[in-house]
């Protein structure tokens, strides 16, 4: 009999509730118990949601990461949170995000808080993780109780639990050594841990311990393969049995490495790796348990049942009770529940699937498999017909778009001329001083933006009382930056929900869902818009707001825009034709917009592309196919521009420095980059690199709410210096300023704006 299982699930709840209880545990609204009750509350209803697989994730559930998680359950706290009083939880947060609940805090607030833990993105996806930190001294000691607390949880409940943990060499690897030490070296260190921590999960009845090493799916070189045999060895173990689980791509030359290696089961990614299905049942030892990840756990298409079982079927004849399905990853990256949804277009929803859909979908090839197609024949008959109809639908397929797409020409991707000379040309118009000061786009979205858009989309605001609720947002968010006196404005976003989410709703091609949230980090959420066919722009999209805005001030306004790489990473893409074909696509709808702000007089333009690096193939041999066309969608967008037009772009927290000459080919004017939590640390690249044009390195950390002082800013800023001109350096936020409140804007803008002008004064 095939079993089935999950890898994880998603941890926010279907209304988001766990967001709602972090942030008013933060504010000190509800109790540290309170908080606890929510998160028991949520996995007791995760955990039913699930039981219908043979065996549930245990573990997977975490209050800001399980990253975050594994260096706690492993005693891997930074030295500058353990002088804080308070518990282990308040510890947590500190590390998570500089601060835990204010009434905790009262030695924060004297002190200014702690330095969070740097965040960058888990793989190639668009959750971040926070970065475990290690030196050569660093010590691990072992605290299973969160781990032992949910499988007891788990047990009470009648579940057949499977744990889940972050394994050891995929930890080093995710981690940052801050003396520059050998990571490997603390692998002696870390294995008699996780030997302990094994065997507790044995005593306390686990039988199957899922350890994920998703870096198996990367290049590795000698040493981090034999760190792979090193822990194994170490942790073969009678009493436990250990599904290995990589996900996110093929193996490859650590395909012999992964089945060869003393552990009960391995679970490959059979969406990201189905040619390598053949070549892994031909290596696996027979006694070894294959789970196949069959549904795909980051997307939202439901999965062609029949064509599934059409190669499925073989294996399960082969394999037998050998054989376990489950999806290709956690579902930690797909929405909770499709049956949420009231007001997606009927026909579109049809074709989808939400996590307890996956479920379902698993459900049916297993009953499959096990007794025969004629046993869930009805619903492989409507999942053939959902399959069909979006293959065939005119929704999908628009021939003027792919009429545009064959137009495209390479001299659409270039600027009149070279930088030096639009430089001059800019410089002249804008009239900047050095180190110009600017943020990234976004100001707080406040109670009131958000309730003018809640009734706005409701029907109790018409569009004219809309509109004047969003100039006053507009107006507010210039008159402070003209008080602060910062040099190149942004109008605020506030008719903004969402960086991706708003243009997609104005593009055709583009389905939106109610609450197909997904978590990002911490307690923030997004709802990915829906790709699902051929994208056109029909009219302008910001040109309005924008223009309005520079109505306001004679200081230069950026227009903000997300780029179309950044658009298609974070949305849920359609999977019927390449990533890079709708790509295109949307570099034509957005480069229309650009040359309308231009038309409109706005002379700064900035075009996000934060997601970049995210879409980067796991395997560097796959970069430079993905970065093509990535770089020529970007420079499409942006460069049908005159000289006299400076275009911005924003990159925000991803180790970008081993795709600088891609970055640098984008030729955009001005970059603006996350390197505040990482202590300026991403500029190491241009020790070496001689970026070309200008940049502004983040020095305030949006993330946290810490209010950076006027000196750290300068001390960031000086050592940048030392890798950049003075003359080609900004001044701003690592990031937009959406999730923080005015409060805590002001105060640190006035300080930035301050280290600006000290810097000035010391570089004259």
């Amino acid at each position: 009999m095939v079993s089935t299982h999950s890898l994880g699930f998603p941890r926010i709840g279907a209304k988001r509730e766990l967001k709602f209880a972090l942030e008013s545990y933060w504010k000190g609204e509800i109790s540290k118990e309170e908080l606890i009750a929510q998160g028991a509350l949520l996995r007791q209803r995760h955990w039913k949601d699930q039981s219908s697989l043979n065996w549930v994730p245990v573990g997977d559930f975490a209050f800001y990461d399980q990253v975050l998680d594994m260096s706690f359950t492993l005693g891997n706290l930074p030295e500058r949170v353990k002088d804080f009083h308070g518990d282990t939880l308040d510890n947590y947060f500190r590390v998570a995000r500089g601060r835990s609940v204010a009434s905790s805090d009262d030695h924060a607030q004297c002190c200014g808080g702690v330095a969070a833990g740097e965040m960058t993105k888990w793989f190639d996806t668009n959750y971040h993780y926070i970065v475990p930190e290690f030196t050569a001294s660093t010590e691990f000691k072992l605290d299973s109780s969160r781990l032992l607390e949910q499988l007891a949880e788990a047990k009470k409940q009648g579940i057949n639990a499977k744990p889940v943990i972050i394994g050891p060499v995929t930890y080093l690897w995710l981690g940052k050594a801050k003396d520059g030490s050998n990571k490997l070296d603390l692998l002696s260190k870390l294995l008699p841990i996780y030997g302990q921590l094994l065997e507790e999960l044995a005593n306390h009845g686990a039988q199957w311990t899922q350890i994920d090493e998703p870096i198996l799916v990367t290049e590795l070189d000698e040493d981090w393969q034999h760190a792979f045999k090193q822990a194994y060895h170490h942790l073969r173990s009678n009493k436990m049995k250990i599904l290995l689980a990589t996900y996110f791509g093929s193996l490859e030359d650590n395909r012999y490495l992964a089945c060869n290696l003393p552990v009960d089961g391995l679970h490959i990614d059979a969406i990201n790796a189905r040619e390598e299905i053949p070549l892994i049942l031909n290596l696996l030892p027979i006694q070894k348990v294959l789970s196949l990840g069959v549904i795909n756990g980051r997307n939202i298409w439901k999965t062609d049942l029949n064509k599934t079982l059409d190669w499925l079927e073989p294996i399960a004849q082969k394999l037998g009770d050998k054989l376990w399905i489950a999806p290709s990853c956690s579902l930690l990256h797909s929405p909770v529940d499709l049956n949420s949804e009231q007001k997606l277009d009927k026909q579109i929803q049809n074709w989808l699937a939400f996590s307890a859909q996956k479920l379902a979908e698993l459900e049916v090839l297993a009953k499959a498999l096990n007794t025969g197609r004629q046993s869930v024949s009805e619903q492989l008959a409507l999942n053939q017909s959902a399959i069909e109809a979006r293959r065939n639908s005119l929704l999908v397929n628009n021939p003027l778009v792919k009429d545009a797409l064959s137009k495209i020409k390479p001299k659409m991707g270039e600027r009149e001329s070279h930088y030096e000379v639009r430089a001059a040309k800019q410089a002249a118009i804008l009239r900047l001083p050095k180190y110009p000061t600017t943020t990234i786009g976004s100001f707080p979205q406040t109670h009131e933006i958000r309730q003018a858009r809640s009734q706005y989309k409701a029907g109790e605001l018409n569009d004219a009382d809309y509109r004047k609720a969003m100039e006053h947002e507009i107006a507010r968010s210039i008159n402070e930056q003209e008080n602060l006196e910062l040099d190149v404005l942004v109008h605020g976003e506030a008719e903004r929900n969402d960086m991706v989410e708003y243009f997609g709703e104005q593009l055709n091609g583009y389905a939106f869902s109610q609450f197909g949230w997904v978590q990002s980090y911490g307690s923030r959420c997004v709802k990915p818009p829906i790709l699902f066919g051929d994208i056109s722009r029909p009219k302008a999209m910001t040109v309005d707001w924008i223009s309005y805005a520079q109505s306001l001030t004679k200081k230069p306004m950026k227009g903000m825009l997300t780029g179309p790489v950044t658009i298609l990473n974070w949305s849920f893409v359609r999977d019927d034709q390449p990533r890079s074909v709708s790509c295109y696509q949307l570099a034509l709808a957005i480069r229309d917009e650009v040359l309308d702000l231009e038309k409109a007089g706005i002379k700064v333009i900035q075009i996000d592309e934060a997601a970049l690096r995210e879409g980067l193939p796991l395997r560097k041999s796959q970069w430079k196919h993905y970065l093509d066309w990535a770089v020529e969608s970007f420079r499409i967008t942006a460069n049908g521009v005159k000289d006299e037009t400076q275009v911005h772009t924003h990159m925000c927290y991803s180790e970008f420095n081993d795709i600088i000459e891609a970055i640098a080919q984008m030729d955009a004017d001005v970059i603006t980059i996350e390197t505040s939590r990482s202590d300026m640390e991403l500029l190491d690249v241009f020790d070496t690199f001689k970026y070309p044009n200008e940049i502004g390195p983040g020095v305030y950390d949006i993330h946290s709410p810490n209010i950076p002082t006027q000196n750290q800013m300068v001390s960031l800023m000086l050592k940048a210096t030392e890798r950049i001109p003075a003359e080609r350096l900004w001044v701003n936020p690592d990031c937009g300023l959406k999730t923080r409140q005015w409060l805590e804007v002001i105060p640190a803008l006035r300080n930035m704006v301050e280290a600006a002008k000290q810097l000035r004064a010391h570089a004259s």
